[in-house]
């Protein structure tokens, strides 16, 4: 069905028509994405599934490894492969994939143990995603990474295929958690006017937007609240002459409150709401490296600020990093790059 569309088109004709050759000659299509899976990474990976499926296509989603549990309700994610839990399914479906999506990641570092199986597939590979610099190792390479998420390149790649009639009320509904999550609510990334006609087909096709609020936001846990209320008491610092803040945990506080995946979404944003504090990070030690969250208001470019000392990068206002070694050490490290990065800090305004 081809219909008008309320958006400039992004997505080239040589994409589109190579894009389409690729799924009409494919008959297994596995989709990927990054690890530790987030509402964008889930939201675009389900969306492309249901339409994939819809039009007859042997295709399955996995992930490398789990995905919080507020994201669990949408539909498809109980019939997700992942890799950590059963290996050999994963393994085996890669190995015999016609076609493999890699959606949300820009390097096939970012899918961890799966990245060698993928990079040594004889399938063909197509990257959706709104990361900068994309690695040169896929056959289509699908990258915009002034769009806000992964989620609205899906559904903008379906509408310019001529696909929109062919979205169901599933799809919208994973378009558009992907879309609000990438975007804080749509509080950050978020000022280009076509998001909103795209979030405005979104509803005509029956998303309600009040219930998908409801069941991303207000389903966490009780030890989430609990762990939260420590986090900001005892595991924040404020660095009022930077216009920053800081919290963090160790892995012994999460163990305190018997962590659940997805039960520290969102810590790194309310710092943001203390007066004057324009950038916020967040550092988390994990089991083999202590990951970095990072968020700004206004000009300041947290993603420069990730990729210049934990190897990251991102969005403007939205990005994340790692560090192997110590939590003590990448804090530390945090604290020195606040030096460097005064002057921004202070000329920064909202």
């Amino acid at each position: 069905m081809n219909i008008p569309l309320p958006f400039t088109n992004l997505i080239s004709e040589v994409q589109l028509t190579q894009t389409k050759f690729q799924i009409e000659r494919a008959n297994k299509i596995v989709i990927i994405t990054h690890v530790s899976p987030d509402g964008d990474a889930m939201g675009s990976s389900l969306a492309l599934y249901h339409y994939l499926r819809n039009i007859g296509k042997d295709a399955r989603v996995i992930v490398p490894n789990s995905f919080p549990y507020f994201l669990k309700w949408m539909n498809g994610a109980d019939n997700i492969v992942v890799n950590t839990y059963i290996p050999t399914v994963s393994e085996a479906l890669i190995k015999n994939a016609d076609l493999i999506f890699c959606l949300d990641f820009n390097t096939l570092k970012r899918i961890g143990a799966l990245g060698d199986q993928v990079g040594e597939s004889s399938a063909k590979r197509i990257l959706i995603d709104h990361h900068l610099s994309p690695d040169e190792t896929f056959d289509v390479t699908i990258s915009y990474p002034h769009i806000s998420s992964t989620s609205e390149i899906v559904f903008r790649l379906l509408a310019e295929m001529g696909k929109y009639g062919e979205i169901t009320t599933v799809i919208a509904e994973c378009v558009y958690t992907g879309m609000m999550t990438d975007t804080g609510v749509f509080t950050y990334n978020s000022n280009d006017p076509e998001i909103f006609e795209i979030i405005s087909l979104l509803i005509k096709k029956g998303v309600d937007r009040d219930k998908i609020y409801n069941l991303v936001f207000n389903n966490y846990s009780e030890q989430r609240f609990r762990l939260l209320g420590f986090t900001l008491s005892e595991r924040m610092k404020v660095y009022p002459e930077y216009k920053a803040a800081l919290i963090y945990l160790s892995k012994e506080d999460q163990k305190q409150y018997a962590l659940s995946k997805g039960d520290t979404e969102g810590f790194v944003n309310y710092p943001l709401n203390i007066k004057d504090i324009i950038f916020s990070v967040f550092i988390r030690e994990d089991e083999q490296m202590v990951k970095v969250s990072l968020r700004s208001q206004g000009k300041f470019p947290c993603n420069e600020f990730a990729a210049d000392f934990f190897n990251g990068g991102g969005h403007l206002n939205a990005s994340g990093g790692e560090y192997y070694g110590e939590i003590e050490d990448a804090i530390s490290i945090f604290e020195n790059g606040l030096e460097k990065y005064t002057d921004q800090l202070e000329d920064t305004f909202i």
